[in-house]
């Protein structure tokens, strides 16, 4: 065979190079999987943030809701917000604590009952501004009205004596029932009413 009948096929060169060193392509992949990890924890991270605070808000709404709506007084403390807005310094030791409260144009109420120790009962009544001294037995100091809406009955058989803390507007005023039948573990019932 001659040269003519076999045709002259072209070297087969090596696959194309951009002509850059390995390190540079490198450091190019490098730099762009950072680039790409930036972008994920720019969008990824506020992305986060919003469904979180999403699910926390609707269920701070939920727990607001169900609070409005609960009619009469619900078992555990009032929050720490509440007892400073309505001035109810309780003491720490405060047992079968339950509380309501009520909002209108008017007036907020804070409905508070409690069993404390003699002590306790001392405390709070001093913190108040008040002392066990303006405590008149027998005396009713919350109204009907106060009585219907937080359920309590403030009848015969029982040692009671109440007072009025009253204050300056703004600042609440509180109706106080106590129970004193049991002088070593009295029982509270406050009804603390602040004006807007």
């Amino acid at each position: 065979m001659t040269a003519a009948e076999h045709p002259v096929l072209p070297r087969q060169s090596s696959p194309p190079d951009d002509g850059r060193p390995p390190q540079d392509r490198r450091r190019m992949i490098r730099r762009r999987l950072i680039t790409a990890t930036i972008i994920v924890l720019l969008i990824g991270i506020p992305a986060g943030y919003l469904l979180i605070s999403a699910g926390q808000s609707r269920r701070a709404g939920q727990n607001k809701e169900a609070e409005a709506s609960a009619q009469g007084l619900r078992e555990g403390w009032p929050s720490r917000m509440q007892r400073r807005i309505f001035e109810l310094p309780m003491p720490g030791n405060s047992l079968d604590v339950q509380y309501y409260e009520t909002n209108n144009w008017k007036a907020s109420r804070l409905y508070v009952e409690f069993r404390t120790t003699s002590a306790g009962l001392d405390r709070f009544l001093g913190r108040m501004g008040s002392g066990r001294s303006d405590l008149e037995p027998g005396k009713v100091t919350i109204g009907a009205r106060d009585q219907q809406v937080s359920g309590w009955k403030f009848g015969p058989g029982v040692e009671w004596a109440g007072t009025t803390h009253t204050n300056k507007d703004p600042r609440p005023t509180q109706d106080i029932m106590v129970n004193m039948t049991d002088p070593m573990n009295p029982v509270v019932y406050v009804v603390s009413a602040a004006t807007p």
